[in-house]
């Protein structure tokens, strides 16, 4: 079985694909080689005033945008619906009542214009999104160690095929995108909270204030987030947030930044001697944007020989490309075990759809993976 992205062979193309797993409504439409044709995202505001997302909310932006956020994307492509070789969408893990918007809308669409539905598992895309065409130089061949950190999630996930995957560690509390929020919040920063938290960093001192490092040192590589979060909330205390001085607030930003850099850092060091096989080191995720996380990983895969892997900026949070390159991988690997194309049209979203199910949509027929 190949190891990189084989040459696309006779697959339905292009894919049309939809994100609505959380707060960002997205639709692009890719090509079975990794071609973008078209793509956009809307992020929502409604959450603003909230700190953080409020499903109900999200759902109905979701319902409101996302047939004119298809239509013009198909203008963009130079496309009508029925010129589409397949139709995917996030089916999960994430928000039901938007993930229920999403894959009814793709659904609908799939069976108005005769095409196969895909249903894509959202930390699957995450996990195979290094691997489009024009993102790393030998197309992020298997297997690699992901590390998925965002708002939701912190996994570090042994990638060693479609479909088959292993969790090495996770977070035990919260996960790092909801630290970063929550410090935040705490600083009077707006939301979402990991790009302001950033902001305010560089402007501090990263030694300025004694911080812990949950699990650092610790076998394995769980995460824990909770009481870094707590530690910055006591550091606080002493403090009128209302006239917090912007020295002690950039000292805090930044000193927090880096705690959760070496937190992260001794992880992924940790998940390496795990996975003594890995070719590389993939990054993905909102978290993934953040460049001071991004330095100390390409540092550690410099230093293990191995070559590190992050999508662009647009493509590290929750997008459509993603979904459409997850579907044409799926369907690529059907083909590759002479299995037919699948069609999930049955399938019901989930909030909860871990990656070790993947593996059972190529099982022959009769056989549990």
């Amino acid at each position: 079985m190949s190891q990189r992205p084989a040459p696309a062979p006779d697959l339905p193309s292009p894919v049309l694909a939809i994100e609505s797993s959380c707060d960002d409504t997205a639709c692009a439409i890719v090509a079975a080689d990794g071609t973008i044709m078209a793509e956009a995202t809307l992020t929502q505001s409604g959450h603003v005033p909230f700190g953080g997302v409020v499903p109900e909310i999200a759902a109905r932006a979701h319902l409101g945008a996302l047939p004119a956020l298809v239509r013009d994307v198909l203008d963009r492509a130079g496309m009508r619906p029925g010129d589409v070789g397949a139709v995917a969408a996030s089916c999960g893990p994430g928000l039901i009542g938007g993930l229920i918007v999403g894959a009814n809308f793709a659904k609908g669409l799939a069976l108005a214009v005769g095409r196969p539905f895909i249903a894509v598992n959202h930390i699957e895309a995450h996990a195979l999104t290094a691997r489009l065409p024009g993102i790393t130089p030998d197309g992020a061949p298997f297997p690699y160690l992901l590390l998925l950190v965002s708002g939701g999630h912190c996994q570090c996930i042994a990638v060693e095929g479609v479909g088959r995957y292993r969790r090495l560690g996770g977070t035990i509390d919260d996960a790092a995108g909801e630290a970063f929020d929550k410090v935040a919040k705490m600083l009077g920063l707006g939301w979402p909270g990991g790009p302001a938290v950033e902001a305010l960093a560089r402007q501090g001192d990263p030694t300025a204030f004694a911080l812990p490092r949950p699990l650092m040192g610790r076998a394995g590589c769980d995460f824990s987030f909770s009481g870094l979060k707590t530690a910055v909330a006591q550091k606080l205390a002493p403090h009128d947030r209302a006239a917090l001085p912007h020295d002690v607030a950039a000292g805090l930003a930044a000193s927090f930044q880096m705690a959760v850099s070496d937190i992260v850092a001794d992880r992924i060091e940790h998940a390496l001697d795990m996975m003594p096989d890995a070719r590389g080191l993939v990054a993905a995720g909102g978290v993934a944007a953040n460049t001071a996380l991004r330095a100390r990983l390409t540092g550690i895969a410099q230093a293990r020989g191995l070559p590190f892997a992050a999508p662009p900026l647009r493509l590290c949070t929750d997008n459509a490309v993603m979904v459409a390159w997850a579907a044409i991988e799926t369907m690529r690997e059907a083909a590759s075990r002479n299995l037919p194309i699948p069609d999930d049209i049955a399938l019901r979203p989930r909030p909860r759809w871990p990656l070790s199910d993947m593996a059972a949509r190529f099982a022959p027929a009769g056989v549990t993976a």
